[in-house]
C-alpha cells in the first residue's frame, strides 16, 4: 500500500500542470503582456514606433508578416485623415473631407470583401489594415503635390506632379500585391489584384486633379 501511495506521489510529481501559450506578435511574459502600471508616454512611444515599422516596411516593401500578424488601423486612419485635409477644397469640382474618407474606407472594404470572395486566406481587418498602409506612398506624393502647387502652374510642373502620383500609384500597388499576393490562390490573383489596382488609381486620379 506504501509503495502504491510513493509512486502515485512521484506520478504526480512528474505530471506539469503549467504550460506556455505562444501567440503570433504578442508578448510572452507576464511583465510584458501586462501594460496596467505602464506610463501613458511609454503605451504611446510604443504604439508609435509600431505603425512607424509598418510605414517602413510599405516603403521598402519585403518579405515581411508584420503587417499582417501585428494589424491596426491607426496608420490607416492617419493616412485617410492627412489625405482629405490635404485635398479637401473651397472651389466647387474640388473633394470634400467626407468625400475622400467614404472613397478611402469603403474602397478598402469593397477590396477587401473581394479577396475574401475569391477564398483569400486572410481576415478582414489584416486586408484592410494592409492596403490602408500601402496608401503612404501616394500620401507622400500628395505632399510633394501640394508645394509644388504654390508655384504658379506650368506644363512642366504638371509634369512632374503627374510624374510623383505615378510613382506613387506603382508604389502603393506594387506593396500592396507584395503583402497580399501569397494569401489567394495562382488562379485567382488577377482577379484579387484589380481592384486594388483600380483602388489605388481612383486615389491617384483624386491627387492629381487637386490643382487648388
Amino acid at each position: 500500500m506504501a509503495d502504491v501511495d510513493f509512486h502515485s506521489k512521484q506520478d504526480d510529481s512528474d505530471l506539469s500542470l503549467e504550460g506556455e501559450i505562444t501567440v503570433p506578435g504578442v508578448a510572452k511574459s507576464d511583465d510584458e503582456l501586462s501594460t496596467l502600471d505602464e506610463p501613458v508616454k511609454d503605451t504611446v512611444m510604443r504604439d508609435l514606433r509600431a505603425i512607424g515599422t509598418k510605414f517602413f516596411h510599405v516603403l521598402y516593401p519585403k518579405t515581411s508578416k508584420t503587417l499582417l500578424k501585428e494589424w491596426d488601423l491607426w496608420g490607416p486612419l492617419i493616412l485617410c485623415v492627412y489625405m482629405a485635409m490635404m485635398l479637401q477644397g473651397n472651389t466647387s469640382g474640388q473633394p470634400e473631407f467626407a468625400e475622400v474618407f467614404v472613397i478611402y474606407w469603403i474602397g478598402a472594404v469593397i477590396v477587401t470583401l473581394n479577396t475574401k470572395l475569391l477564398g483569400g486566406n486572410i481576415s478582414f481587418f489584416q486586408s484592410v489594415c494592409v492596403l490602408g498602409y500601402c496608401v503612404c506612398p501616394l500620401a507622400v506624393a500628395l505632399s510633394v503635390c501640394r508645394i509644388i502647387l504654390i508655384a504658379n502652374q506650368t506644363t512642366a510642373l504638371f509634369v512632374v506632379r503627374f510624374l510623383f502620383v505615378i510613382a506613387g500609384f506603382a508604389w502603393s500597388t506594387f506593396a500592396s500585391t507584395a503583402f497580399l499576393g501569397d494569401v489567394q490562390a495562382r488562379n485567382r490573383k488577377v482577379l484579387s489584384v484589380y481592384p486594388i489596382f483600380l483602388f489605388y488609381f481612383i486615389i491617384s486620379w483624386l491627387i492629381i486633379s487637386h490643382t487648388h
